[in-house]
């Protein structure tokens, strides 16, 4: 699986996560799993309703989210990340 990073998601990245290593080293962790099963119960993938009708999300923690877009069957483009009132 291809993944690629909207400028959002590096910016919020590089503000709300980098700069925790227990967060950036989960976060590792669960896109690991995502890439290698996106439906792995661990990650809590779900499509997404209202404002981000057509998108998923998926669980870094219990709080912090990545939010994206299929683009095709072999691409994802990671659209944000953040705690769930920051990317909702």
């Amino acid at each position: 699986m291809n993944i690629e990073l909207h400028p959002t998601f590096k910016k919020h990245y590089k503000k709300r996560i980098s700069q925790n290593q227990k967060l950036t080293s989960k976060t590792i962790e669960r896109v690991g799993l995502f890439k290698q099963d996106p439906k792995n119960p661990l990650i809590k993938d779900h499509a997404l309703t209202g404002t981000h009708f057509g998108h998923r999300a998926f669980w870094i923690t219990g709080n912090i989210r990545v939010i994206y877009e299929k683009l095709d069957e072999n691409t994802v483009l990671f659209l944000d990340i953040g705690t769930h009132p920051q990317v909702y």
